[in-house]
């Protein structure tokens, strides 16, 4: 009995190992087994979706979250995810992707030519969804006040209207383009340009009678890699006020193609918005010159600026602001640009002669580079805001040289001012440039000029300088010649160190005045030095730095809230639109 006892007990025994053995193996496999599950699908899902996306022809773009209450347009079911068309607001779920794109039309950059030509077009109305304190063009009254699929939005003029007051009138209504209609290039005209152009016709200032008498079509360059990477968010919502042809992201075309759409527009009425930092707008205003080598001088556009950059000197002169966040509506932004005023901007050729045998630094592929003859002896730059040797030129290199390294910290201006601040701190401790004027010769306009014990030369072409700071101006207490960014003269300023900088820069010193010229020479005659022209720095030995006049671009200035800063240089932005003016 005790052995058949012992027995059952070591069977049991057995079992209970076995059968903890199993529960064990399943608790740890099961998770593991739905994980993986789960993942297969939600690849597979995103590679439907993916070839959905691919072959529709809505910009379909997913979202994990909707930044708004959001309905199915299909459906009308309330919806946290799905897709969203960034050219005509459609918004629809997962699983009713397909059935939108067999229900609804998206925005048409060219109408369906027919036979015959056309100078209007109705509205395009879509259901749910409009933007919040929109009001019905009917009656008058608020529009998307109820928690459900309601009221219409035409996808051109952007007008809303009450599901009750949507009449049949109203669907076959022609659509006025709205406010922004003196911006919007219409498919209409667009097909009958393409229509002009299988009869081999070039005549298209007899096409703009279709369109309206003040017509200043826009075109919309975004860098979505400048700054603090807004640009996908901003093609989306310009897509949504323009015709989707006139914007275009740079990270997929360059401004040199997207420039020839001016060559099927109106001559000199095309503006051309550049989302950007400096650097871009460098790119495009390069761009521009090309054009001007072809010999399409009459398609030249006039440049604004929306500054998504670091510094963004240039755009802070031209009076669009020191940087962009969001804070002003895209509306608002385009009603700037209606309302802004041309003035010319000089542009600079920086030839750099190289000396001796020192190894120079090649430059990033963002410089702005007219020719590369020999670069072992030339190199020829384009300059728009300014060329300097020295401490702040040090500060750019260091921080390119570690943007390069990791380029994912460098997201935010805030984090990139925070770098230039740490490097800037560091040359006041080093003072690696020190002794500049025992290296340097500086000629201007063939005068020899007499250095004091300098660490850094700066020439300007514009106001703004490191971010924001009126150099030329310093303390603002000295008298000084007026700077103008058209007159053909550059700036020439010396600085202490780095110290002196940050001292400048918050009004508590002056530049040391070099003078004015309409030719600079530089030359450095042993060791090597940091340099940089727009923000682009490398390391140059021995050379002749030599600044000549190149051209003029055409920009607009914005002449919107002023600073103190800006006040006084008020009078000299009047005095340039005059005179642009009475060029024109």
């Amino acid at each position: 009995m005790e052995g058949t006892e012992s027995g059952s007990f070591a069977a049991s025994s057995v079992v209970a190992d076995w059968s903890l053995l199993f529960w064990t193996l399943l608790a740890v496999l099961l998770p593991v087994l739905i994980t993986l599950w789960c993942s297969f699908q939600r690849s597979r899902r995103q590679v439907l979706i993916r070839d959905i996306f691919r072959k529709s022809k809505h910009d379909w773009h997913y979202t994990d979250l909707f930044g708004q209450p959001s309905y199915c347009c299909v459906c009308a079911q309330h919806i946290l995810q799905g897709a969203f068309c960034t050219c005509c607001g459609l918004r629809v779920s997962e699983g009713c992707l397909k059935k939108a794109d067999q229900l609804f039309l998206c925005k048409e950059i060219m109408m369906r030519s027919n036979g015959g030509a056309h100078s209007s077009m109705p509205h395009h109305w879509i259901r749910g969804n409009v933007p919040l304190c929109s009001c019905c063009m009917v009656c008058k009254q608020q529009c998307g006040t109820q928690p459900k699929l309601c009221d219409y939005r035409c996808v051109w003029c952007q007008y809303t209207v009450h599901d009750e007051c949507m009449m049949d009138c109203l669907k076959t209504e022609e659509c006025t383009f709205g406010e922004f209609k003196d911006l919007i290039i219409p498919p209409y005209y667009l097909s009958t340009i393409n229509q002009m152009r299988k009869d081999k016709r070039t005549d298209y200032e007899k096409v703009v009678p279709y369109c309206r008498k003040h017509w200043m079509p826009v075109i919309v360059l975004a860098n979505t890699r400048s700054g603090n990477n807004m640009g996908e968010t901003l093609l989306g919502e310009f897509k949504i006020l323009l015709n989707p042809v006139q914007v275009f992201d740079l990270s997929k075309i360059s401004p040199a193609k997207a420039l020839q759409l001016c060559t099927l527009l109106p001559c000199n009425a095309v503006r051309v918005l550049v989302c950007g930092g400096d650097g871009t707008v460098g790119w495009v205003l390069d761009a521009i010159d090309e054009m001007k080598i072809k010999g399409q001088e009459r398609y030249i556009p006039q440049v604004a600026i929306l500054p998504l950059g670091t510094g963004n000197d240039l755009s802070n002169t031209l009076g669009w602001g020191a940087g962009y966040a969001g804070e002003v509506p895209v509306e608002q932004i385009l009603r700037n640009v209606m309302e802004a005023d041309g003035i010319r901007l000089d542009r600079w050729k920086v030839q750099v002669t190289n000396r001796g045998y020192y190894n120079l630094r090649k430059p990033k592929a963002s410089i702005n580079t007219d020719s590369m003859e020999d670069l072992s002896f030339l190199q020829v730059f384009t300059m728009n805001n300014y060329f300097s040797i020295g401490p702040d030129a040090l500060m750019a290199l260091n921080f390119h040289a570690h943007r390069e390294k990791t380029p994912s910290l460098f997201s935010s201006r805030i984090i990139n001012k925070a770098v230039y601040f740490f490097y800037g701190t560091k040359d006041c401790l080093v003072q690696e440039c020190k002794d500049l004027n025992k290296k340097v010769e500086l000629e201007l306009d063939g005068e020899r000029i007499e250095l004091p014990n300098l660490e850094g030369i700066i020439v300007l072409n514009i106001g703004y300088w490191g971010g924001g700071c009126r150099l030329w101006e310093g303390m603002g207490d000295e008298p000084y010649p007026l700077a103008r960014h058209d007159d053909g003269l550059l700036e020439v300023v010396g600085v202490h160190g780095s110290f002196h900088c940050a001292q400048i820069q918050v009004k508590l010193a002056n530049p040391v005045r070099l003078g004015q010229a309409h030719t600079v020479r530089l030359i450095l005659k042993s060791s090597k030095m940091p340099m940089q022209v727009d923000g682009e720095p490398w390391a140059q030995g021995p050379c002749t730095v030599t600044i000549t006049h190149k051209t003029h671009a055409l920009t607009l200035y914005h002449s919107g809230e002023q600073t103190d800063d800006d006040s006084s240089s008020l009078s000299e932005q009047d005095h340039v639109r005059e005179q642009t003016d009475e060029d024109v």
